[in-house]
């Protein structure tokens, strides 16, 4: 077997590149996509929410990756097919039926993407000694979110040059997403060379699930799992919905509600200053929860989810087109939602802490990804139902239940701190 930690500094980058480039670009650049070249804010809303559903549902398949091959195998063979999948994309835009075509090969990304998430993650845990995966955490998190940036500040930033320089939408985003799967190919080439054979050994046989059925069941067993869930699912109930109607709001036309902003200034304001923003939220707050332990950052770490959105109200209800209100809007939003997001995935570690934690783990993300898709799918319709305004008060009422269940939740009070978070 080749030696842990082996080239650590050359594949965690990349790895977590390319699991990052294909999530943003089916969650995210797919709405700022469809809503340029025509799609109502319903059907972006539900159908982009519904890609979702593999992160959802990547828990069932998830012991079959451990079965099956190995996961440096996995990882390659999905990355390759999420690049066939977003040249998919690229060639059916300028089709007819480009709405369904498009969505099948997003469909397809998804799931593979999911995948890739399982068997990136399984090798990241495999292939580096516990204190390398605590040493590493920063580094696969800071390259998550440079895909992040290149996905929605870069590519969508291209999609907004080619809009002005075609005068075609449609060939625009053709293009930009064909470019899109030439990145993605070129990553799954970097990955097959940079990332060591670790595979296959006694140390992974240990690894796979004795019992598939016994691994749901020892995760429903746990204390106050019913209240774990329903926070769970309402923690990001109100940013779940914004995050789907934010592009649309800054894109529409003011007759609508809109801002009437650009794609290449909606992809500067997000792809640069907004994921900038989140990721200092995000790494400020694993520093005070990993300082002072989870408890008391909970409370501070829900509101500054959740209030922020006030701005989206006051942009909306002033119908100010300011490009210091708008960034100021998004710089707060998205610190706002990285530092809030650090206590969520904390409180995961804590549900999923215990025997069969990997799978456990991969059980939460699961209801955490449902947590988004369900709400995200009425996202539209509340927005065509009470306009831009209304529908941003909607989002902070939507903030009101996991405040409510936060009071009765259990947890360590010190829990998170380095002591108990040394897993990667």
């Amino acid at each position: 077997m080749v030696q842990k930690d082996k080239r650590a500094w050359a594949w965690v980058p990349v790895l977590y590149f390319t699991q990052g480039l294909p999530y943003v670009l089916v969650v995210t650049v797919s709405v700022i996509m469809y809503k340029k070249l025509g799609i109502g804010n319903e059907d972006i809303g539900l159908y982009t929410s519904l890609l979702y559903l593999p992160w959802v549902l990547k828990p069932l398949w998830s012991p079959f990756v451990d079965l099956k091959s190995t996961k440096r195998n996995w990882f390659l063979a999905m990355q390759l097919i999420i690049a066939l999948a977003l040249f998919g994309v690229g060639l059916s835009l300028p089709t007819n039926m480009f709405f369904i075509t498009t969505l099948a090969c997003f469909w397809i990304a998804a799931f593979a993407s999911a995948t890739n998430d399982i068997a990136s993650d399984g090798y990241y845990m495999l292939g580096l000694t516990q204190k390398k995966q605590s040493f590493f955490v920063g580094m696969r998190s800071t390259f998550y979110r440079l895909a992040m940036v290149t996905g929605e500040g870069l590519i969508v930033v291209v999609a907004g040059f080619l809009e002005n320089k075609y005068g075609d939408n449609t060939k625009a985003w053709s293009v930009t997403m064909t470019a899109a799967a030439f990145l993605m190919l070129l990553l799954t080439i970097s990955n097959f060379f940079v990332t060591p054979k670790y595979e296959p050994s006694s140390a992974i046989t240990t690894e796979k699930p004795k019992g598939f059925l016994e691994v749901f069941a020892s995760f429903f067993k746990k204390p106050q799992i019913g209240l774990a869930l329903t926070f769970i699912l309402t923690y990001r109930l109100g940013e779940s919905q914004l995050v789907k109607m934010a592009a649309p709001f800054l894109l529409d036309s003011t007759e609508k509600g809109g801002l009437a902003y650009s794609t290449e200034q909606l992809g500067t304001i997000f792809g640069t200053v907004g994921v900038i923003m989140l990721s200092i939220g995000g790494i400020l707050g694993g520093i005070l929860i990993s300082r002072d332990g989870l408890k008391k950052w909970m409370l501070p770490m829900v509101l500054s989810l959740n209030v922020p959105n006030i701005l989206y109200v006051a942009l909306a209800l002033t119908g100010t087109t300011n490009i210091y209100a708008v960034t100021t809007t998004v710089i707060f939003e998205k610190f706002g939602y990285g530092f809030g997001f650090a206590a969520f995935l904390m409180y995961l570690i804590y549900i999923a802490d215990g025997k069969s934690k990997t799978s456990h783990y991969a059980i939460a993300t699961g209801f955490m990804a449902l947590g988004m898709m369900l709400p995200g799918m009425i996202s539209g319709y509340m927005q065509q139902w009470l306009g831009y305004g209304g529908f941003f008060i909607w989002v902070l009422i939507a903030a009101l239940p996991s405040l409510f269940l936060l009071r009765y939740l259990k947890y360590p009070p010190d829990f998170g701190k380095k002591s108990n978070t040394d897993e990667g």
